[in-house]
């Protein structure tokens, strides 16, 4: 039995949400979370996912959304953002059934300070979910690392309960992820901001469990956004296995992984971390940067390999008459960068062993 079996395509929410993540739990295996900021990144994601027979996550980061609504609209109070992630949502859900897979849809990294953003985002989904019975979104997630952990859970377990209703998925994160994302910088945290506390997962399954089953952690394990070369970055997901039998002593059960856990600032990660982290209970991994490279690279080599017919409009090797439209027509250019990137995503399924899972 696989996933296909439990869950339909499309994008899904509630229950078929936690259907996914405690399958690929128990089958060892995670789901990458891939950032979209264009239709055609949405499709990029969707296209590698189909053609691997596996299901896949789009998230949109409040500058991700932003672009997705237009640069030019005034996002001086996140209206701009809120727009672009609604509008993101609505696109994705009007193609991802016809590529048969099942679709998580996800927003990103929402700090202290854009939470008017979560704020219009919730909005629609409480309006969507009147009309149809579920939440617009499959999840969100809130970054409040940088506040007390008191405060962090706090705030937390008020959304959750607004969304849990919805059977909406809160992620949240506990322990800093260093570098820079979308917007969110980090890069000056201290180092032991960067590892969390079994107490603290502790704290946080306590609080969110009496309010709601939908939720996962994003626990930092010495995680930094952005691109490193494998090894500038020491990361301990062995911490993931201790914060687990933590918990699992306090709750006195014999579940091997009661939480569920997210990795964040892969990029530079070695296979063997990659899957000790998904050993020990991860079931989301964001990727970012790297599908950000693979897509400008797609770009990049198309150029290189047609630079001759992307000089003048008229006038190539062939001819100094002849037209170069086929060559410098957006479509073929931005087809390109799309399969480049499928290539980067489907890499990340294959790391994270989420391959023919359907």
């Amino acid at each position: 039995m696989g996933i296909a079996d439990i869950v339909p395509a499309g994008v899904i929410t509630g229950d078929d949400v936690l259907k996914v993540f405690q399958y690929a739990e128990e089958h060892n295996f995670a789901i990458p979370s891939i950032n979209a900021t264009s239709t055609s990144t949405v499709n990029a994601v969707l296209e590698a996912a189909r053609d691997i027979r596996s299901p896949i996550m789009v998230q949109f980061s409040n500058g991700g959304a932003d672009f997705f609504a237009g640069k030019g609209l005034d996002n001086s109070s996140q209206q701009a953002s809120v727009l672009g992630a609604i509008s993101g949502a609505h696109y994705v859900r009007s193609v991802a059934k016809a590529y048969g897979i099942p679709v998580i849809l996800h927003t990103d990294h929402c700090a202290k300070n854009l939470l008017p953003w979560f704020d219009g985002m919730l909005r629609a989904d409480e309006e969507y979910f009147k009309a149809h019975g579920e939440p617009l979104f499959s999840s969100h997630m809130l970054d409040l690392s940088k506040e007390p952990k008191e405060d962090n859970i706090r705030i937390c377990v008020d959304y959750l309960k607004r969304m849990a209703p919805m059977k909406q998925w809160l992620e949240m994160e506990i322990g800093i992820t260093g570098g820079e994302e979308d917007g969110v910088n980090n890069e000056d945290v201290e180092n032991s901001s960067l590892f969390s506390q079994p107490e603290d997962i502790w704290d946080i399954y306590k609080a969110f469990s009496s309010v709601s089953k939908y939720f996962s952690i994003a626990a930092a394990f010495g995680n930094v956004h952005g691109s490193y070369a494998p090894g500038n970055v020491k990361l301990h997901p062995e911490l993931l296995a201790k914060h687990q039998a933590y918990v699992k002593k306090q709750l006195g059960t014999d579940k091997e992984h009661p939480v569920l856990f997210v990795f964040h600032g892969g990029s530079g990660s070695t296979k063997e971390e990659i899957h000790e982290a998904v050993r020990n209970g991860v079931v989301k991994m964001n990727v970012d940067t790297d599908t950000q490279w693979a897509y400008w690279d797609g770009i990049h080599k198309y150029y290189e390999a047609n630079k001759e017919y992307l000089q003048t409009q008229v006038g190539n090797p062939e001819g100094p008459e002849l037209p170069n439209k086929k060559q410098y027509d957006p479509r073929a250019v931005i087809r390109a960068a799309e399969k480049s990137m499928i290539m980067r995503v489907q890499e990340a399924c294959h790391d994270l062993g989420n391959v023919h899972t359907l």
